[in-house]
């Protein structure tokens, strides 16, 4: 690189630029050109594709980082995307590599915002402190009735990071830990007793989705598994907006089949104007904010930019999610 030939990178993720102080001066020490996308991602392959033209880096939002997309000549600059956050759904790490781009996330850094968030919704649509706050506003002097936290049964899905955070949380309120992850050993996990989800479902109070999203567990909450769930049951999903068969989550509420919902992921993000999760009873509903806090926002942020200058300077980053490409004869970064 000289100074006449700056690294140029693109930020689609919002987040780095709401919280990306300490990230932008890293860029701005390493000499690069830092253009802000307009309008922020996630961005389709057809809008990502013409953003991205002769560019080096992008510090991404879940964009449409997909086969069709690392197969275009008008990306033939690019050599890394920096995911701001761990989910990887977005990204076909297989066509990346066979492109040469390297691939990276932030792991780690999100766990205790997003825990602390998804207690946050359990409290609010337990307590229906949405709901209370309406009352006033619309003038009205009454109260809006939930049910207790403490000493109830707290049913977790996906039992990494995340969900053991949730875990250790809910020791403090005195709740029994019921949780359900193929993917994580059953013992010496933060106290969580591991069951099938059937039970789960027809024993939690509360029923709190962590997991990734992969093809086999879309729509793994569907109306056969709300059926299970106590009609004073409560669910709570800050994970994947897929994870949830939305249409069959609408009727359970509208039929009073659990007590309630709060979910701050949706299948469709941003989530439409005429969604009809917009106007549905028992349910509250949020951007996809959980990992919105401004510590957390600095640090993800900056962990992502690093992941750009080193992979630009000739040095590996920390994090790469398809290793398989340094070895590539391929690979376009200038890592040796």
């Amino acid at each position: 690189m000289t100074p006449n030939q700056p690294w140029k990178v693109l930020l689609t993720a919002r987040a780095s630029f709401d919280a990306g102080t300490k990230a932008h001066e890293l860029f701005r020490a390493a000499g690069c050109s830092v253009t802000v996308s307009d309008p922020f991602g996630p961005l389709d392959v057809p809008a990502l594709t013409k953003a991205l033209r002769g560019y080096d880096a992008v510090l991404a939002s879940s964009d449409a980082y997909n086969a069709s997309f690392f197969a275009s000549p008008d990306i033939a600059d690019l050599k890394i995307v920096s995911r701001w956050g761990v989910g990887l759904d977005c990204v076909d790490l297989a066509a990346a590599t066979q492109a040469g781009v390297v691939i990276c996330n932030t792991p780690g850094l999100l766990d205790e915002a997003v825990a602390d968030y998804a207690w946050a919704l359990l409290f609010a649509v337990a307590r229906r402190v949405d709901a209370g706050q309406d009352l006033l506003r619309s003038g009205e002097w009454s109260v809006a009735w939930g049910h207790d936290v403490h000493g109830k049964t707290l049913g977790i899905i996906g039992c990494g990071r995340i969900g053991k955070a949730m875990a250790r949380r809910a020791v403090g309120f005195g709740m029994r830990v019921l949780g359900h992850d193929p993917h994580v050993a059953t013992t010496g996990s933060e106290g969580i007793e591991f069951v099938e989800l059937d039970r789960l479902l027809a024993e939690s109070d509360f029923v709190s989705l962590h997991s990734a999203l992969t093809p086999d567990n879309r729509g793994l909450v569907g109306a056969a598994q709300l059926a299970r769930m106590k009609p004073t049951s409560y669910l709570i999903n800050t994970a994947r907006g897929a994870l949830i068969d939305e249409g069959a989550l609408i009727a359970a509420l509208h039929r009073g089949r659990i007590a309630g919902a709060a979910l701050d992921a949706f299948a469709a993000e941003p989530l439409p104007v005429d969604s009809p999760l917009r106007h549905c009873p028992r349910l509250l509903i949020t951007p996809h904010q959980a990992f919105n806090s401004v510590e957390t926002g600095e640090k993800v942020s900056l962990m992502a930019a690093e992941a750009i200058v080193s992979c630009l300077s000739g040095q590996r980053p920390k994090q790469v999610a398809n290793p398989d490409v340094l070895a590539s004869p391929t690979l376009r970064a200038p890592i040796r």
